[in-house]
């Protein structure tokens, strides 16, 4: 809900550059003498009484008093507008790869190279921001897997925990079937009519106590549909070694990605497989998981307005009163 101000009749403003145009001429008239004297010495000296001071203020009466009376033809007026978002809702868990392997750096944004943790946040992170209305969890996994959030539709704190995340951990090695059973009791927290996960990987399952085909195949029979995105380029890969000897290096490792189970559970639970080598075309994987995972948004906005012309109708009828008194007393032209 927020405070609004608005015209509507907006169109009768136009009315004031009209009279912006009239008092211009108007004054550049009163500018040109009508009586011409030879000198103003002899009046000079003479000082102004207080009613010829304030004489100005009479005209700035009446300009007020019909500036105002077209601000009232355009009818301003004040209210709220509240906005009410009905929505059905997917419930979404993010089940992203903290394992050793996620530091290869492989990966380039704005010829800056970084590992491939750093990567997914930040496609991640645009993943998030477009969606509406839906809750999203997080679950993280190593050697263990564990619930760093559970469903919420608080994006900003989403946001703030994904930035968090460190490479190992949840442990050095890859344990997708547990990430898959944790995912799966947290989807059971909120029922939905639809239930999604996300995986992000760029190892081969090698810990853990749930196999991922047994994970898969409890995913399936709960009408969960699971994604599954293997993140890395081919062939080896480097990572930067902390040695207390030689210092910072470069070791280049083969890290393989077990793309057959991975396809497998996606098949399993209708979902799709893809394989990212590139932030171009991480992105491209979550843009096409964005519309084909959308949930049903109605938004319903209320608007109340109060009228606020009669007020400044009121003041304009004061002030047109006043100029009047004023132009038939003391300020009265005479020919």
């Amino acid at each position: 809900m927020r405070t609004m101000f608005k015209f509507a009749s907006p169109y009768y403003l136009l009315l004031l550059i009209i009279f912006a145009a009239v008092c211009f001429y108007r004054k550049k008239k009163q500018l040109k003498p009508h009586i011409a004297i030879s000198s103003l010495l002899a009046v000079k000296k003479l000082s102004p009484s207080p009613a010829l001071k304030i004489k100005g203020l009479v005209t700035a009466v009446r300009v007020l008093a019909i500036f105002l009376m077209i601000i009232a033809l355009a009818r301003p007026q004040w209210g709220i507008r509240q906005t009410s978002i009905m929505t059905e809702g997917i419930n979404i868990i993010l089940a992203v790869d903290l394992s050793e392997s996620m530091a290869a750096l492989d990966f380039r944004r704005k010829n800056k190279i970084i590992n491939r943790l750093e990567a997914a946040k930040g496609v991640i992170k645009e993943f998030i921001s477009k969606r509406k209305g839906d809750r999203i969890g997080m679950v993280v996994f190593g050697s263990q897997a564990y619930t760093q959030l559970p469903l919420t539709r608080d994006y900003n704190t989403i946001i703030t925990i994904l930035d968090r995340l460190k490479i190992g951990a949840a442990g050095k090695s890859t344990a997708i079937g547990d990430a898959i059973g944790i995912a799966i009791k947290r989807l059971a927290d909120i029922p939905s009519k639809s239930n999604t996960i996300i995986l992000l990987t760029d190892g081969r399952s090698n810990s853990g106590e749930i196999s991922p085909e047994v994970a898969g195949e409890i995913a399936r029979q709960q009408g969960i549909r699971i994604y599954t995105i293997g993140v890395g380029t081919h062939g080896r890969v480097p990572f930067l070694v902390k040695d207390p000897v030689f210092g910072e290096r470069y070791v280049y490792q083969r890290v393989d990605i077990d793309e057959k189970i991975l396809e497998s559970i996606a098949k399993k639970t209708d979902g799709q497989y893809f394989r990212a080598e590139n932030i171009k075309g991480l992105k491209k994987i979550y843009s096409t998981i964005n519309k084909l995972e959308k949930s049903k948004v109605e938004v319903i906005t209320f608007d109340e307005y109060n009228e606020l012309y009669d007020y400044i109708l009121i003041l304009v009828l004061g002030l047109w009163g006043v100029w009047i008194i004023l132009k038939n007393t003391r300020y009265l032209d005479i020919p």
